[in-house]
């Protein structure tokens, strides 16, 4: 159970002063559901407030505190034409406060003629007069004392002013309670770091409170190292069964090329883990076409091999389906029987399945998040496999390894490539193999960045290809935080492309189609029916066609550099030389630039991994729409790499020296895992 002491902080926001329906709202887009999250809702700027007695002590530009009197108003018979304020300093000097919408009455009754107030906003010149656009205060004389020269900027919604939100973030900070101290003493004295509810009250106070935000920063991230260890751990006292093959199903295996030494490495690693008693708990990270796949599949032969049964998870069906029909090409004539279970498996088809399962007579289970659900019951579950594991949660994954009798071992993979200080901060529970050597036989990708004022050009260049037997992909931007913007601009140019080259040759896949339909493009793609696929990004991982050989990323500077790398490899999968065009628009920031010349510069992923942690920060890395419990509200990447390992050493402190969660520190430590919600430890501390 939650610690009393916090109950205060997990009060829902509905329940703060002078939340109703309307600002319930905006309060629920930004996710700010309880007190806690507005007190973590950290300033995103500061507004520094020069107050001058006149308009000519100003700086025009910056936030001013002045008393104007009202002498005009100026509507125009245009609905869209601002109203003015026409208004005067103490020494006459004229300025125009601006509001734009319908509404003149608002403005009306701020400003009575004739009547002094403070006016609180940015000054700025338009032409050869002074204006100041929506004031953000506009308050009576006697007022004036309560607003200060400093204040706080927070992330809004719309519907909710900075004013209100500073005001629910004050009553949500109010609520944290002074809590005993988790951190070592030793580093905490070291560090300068003040305690954890005066760093909370500082960082929204003070902008100049670095080390308060550092030591919020470093709470949050030693939360999740010490979840991590206590999964770790827990993990390691569940017992295992020992699994080793006889290597029949693997030596009887024909393969297209040797396997790399990297993959013989990872492997061997694997099969050393796996014949051990304590189940394996492994990461395996591989660069697009690195051949995770293989290993993957010599895994789960050596789990058949010893009377076990495997499990493949995959994020999408898409990927579900091409890894299904990977491993039964690559098996072909073992005896090996290889099944697929997605939402698509009904009735009598389902029940077979099953039925297969509960009896052993089906060896691996390849689907989606299916293939866990309560119904779901295996003979002998040896080895879980989970695909692209940062879209699964750390629950979703206990689910997998709760379908046996013993904990069965487990292989999370990912084509994303991962800095060192993201692995300990996302993985810190698993053993890291790193398959860093490519298959013989894959071509370098030929990439080329390209504005989007040659799109013609493009497309020319794109029907010479296709003329020439090759196919393509045409990947369409994010266009709206919402999947359905990214779906209407790959729908418009499907359009204009089907136009081009007619609607035989022009597939269109994203992600609110139906699976069979999705599945149906897909093929028609991957037997060569179809030469063009335009797609969202739903083709970033799962799509194997050794004919398409050109990939055009339209909007380029609006994707993560990870993302476009996994994109990239969609391409130059087979022998013959592959194309990356990134069209990008006119007004490319320098970051933009500077990431899309990267990508023309190297195919290395762990590269492009650490440059995009650096430009970009961790949430793009790792994908945005994760299903993961390592949320970061209060750290940033910068901070994560600079503190992950002293948080890490300070958990193990903890565990190692200090009594666990026993102690005094540690059950300061169990607060700091229930204030920062690592949900997955919670549940181990709550089933004992």
């Amino acid at each position: 159970m939650r610690p009393d002491i916090l109950n205060p902080l997990f009060t829902e926001s509905a329940a703060l002063k002078g939340v109703g329906t309307a600002l319930a709202k905006p309060l629920a887009r930004l996710g700010l559901d309880r007190a806690v999250d507005l007190a973590f809702h950290l300033p995103v700027a500061w507004i520094e407030r020069q107050k001058v007695r006149r308009l000519a002590e100003a700086e025009t530009g910056r936030m001013i505190g002045v008393v104007l009197t009202a002498h005009d108003y100026r509507a125009s018979g245009s609905a869209r034409a601002p109203f003015r304020v026409r208004a005067v300093d103490e020494a006459g000097d004229p300025i125009s406060i601006v509001y734009f919408g319908k509404n003149s009455g608002w403005p009306r009754k701020l400003f009575p003629l004739g009547e002094p107030r403070f006016v609180s906003g940015r000054l700025d010149r338009f032409g050869d007069d002074l204006q100041m656009v929506h004031p953000d205060h506009v308050v009576e004389l006697g007022e004036a004392g309560a607003i200060p020269d400093r204040e706080p900027i927070y992330g809004l919604s719309e519907g909710i002013t900075n004013g209100r939100m500073r005001e629910l973030v004050a009553q949500g900070v109010s609520r944290a309670p002074v809590l005993p101290e988790w951190i070592e003493p030793g580093l905490k004295s070291m560090r300068g770091w003040p305690e954890w509810r005066e760093a909370l009250a500082s960082a929204h106070e003070d902008p100049g409170a670095k080390a308060a935000r550092e030591r919020l920063a470093y709470d949050e991230v030693f939360a999740s190292q010490l979840a991590l260890m206590l999964l770790r751990a827990q993990t390691r006292r569940r017992r295992g069964t020992p699994v080793q093959g006889d290597g029949r199903l693997r030596d009887a295996l024909t393969l297209p090329f040797a396997p790399t030494g990297a993959q013989r490495r990872a492997f061997g690693e694997i099969e050393g883990d796996m014949a051990q008693p304590i189940p394996m708990l492994r990461l395996l990270q591989g660069d697009v076409g690195s051949g995770k796949t293989l290993v993957a599949l010599m895994a789960l032969l050596n789990a058949v091999e010893a009377g076990g049964q495997g499990a493949f998870l995959a994020p999408t069906e898409i990927l579900a389906r091409q890894h299904h029909a990977s491993l039964q090409a690559l098996l072909g004539g073992l005896s090996v029987n290889v099944a697929i279970l997605t939402g698509r498996e009904k009735g009598k088809v389902r029940e077979s399945i099953l039925m297969g399962l509960a009896d052993g007579s089906i060896h691996i289970l390849v689907g989606t998040h299916a293939i866990f659900q309560e119904a779901v019951a295996y003979k002998n579950l040896a080895l879980a496999v989970i695909d692209e594991q940062h879209r699964f949660g750390v629950h979703q994954r206990l689910m997998l390894t709760n379908k046996a009798e013993k904990t069965p071992h487990l292989l999370v993979m990912t084509a994303t490539p991962i800095p060192r200080t993201l692995t300990l901060t996302q993985y810190g529970d698993m053993d890291v193999s790193r398959l860093d050597e490519m298959p013989p036989g894959r071509q370098p990708i030929d990439t080329r960045v390209v504005a989007e004022a040659r799109m013609e050009e493009m497309v020319e260049g794109l029907g010479r290809h296709i003329a020439s037997g090759r196919q393509a992909y045409w990947v369409c931007p994010l266009v709206e935080q919402s999947e359905d913007g990214d779906e209407r601009a790959a729908e418009a140019r499907a359009a204009i492309l089907r136009n081009r080259f007619g609607a035989d040759q022009v597939g269109l896949v994203h992600g609110r189609m139906a699976g069979p339909e999705k599945d149906a493009v897909m093929e028609a793609f991957a037997s060569g029916r179809l030469k063009l696929l335009v797609a969202t990004t739903v083709i970033e991982v799962g799509v194997d066609v050794p004919n398409a050989t050109l990939m055009i990323v339209e909007g380029a500077e609006r994707f993560g550099l990870a993302q476009l790398h996994q994109l990239r490899g969609r391409v130059g999968r087979g022998d013959q030389r592959s194309f990356c065009m990134l069209l990008h628009g006119d007004n490319l920031s320098e970051t933009a630039r500077a990431r899309l010349a990267l990508l023309r510069e190297t195919n290395d992923g762990f590269r492009i991994a650490e440059e995009d942690l650096r430009l970009r920060g961790a949430g793009e890395l790792l994908g945005t729409r994760q299903s993961g419990e390592q949320r970061y509200r209060l750290a940033t990447p910068e901070q994560i790499q600079s503190l992950a390992d002293a948080a890490n050493a300070d958990a193990r402190l903890l565990i190692d020296r200090d009594g666990g969660l026993k102690s005094e520190r540690g059950e300061a430590s169990r607060t700091c895992l229930y204030l920062f919600e690592r949900d997955a430890a919670i549940a181990l501390l709550s089933s004992g």
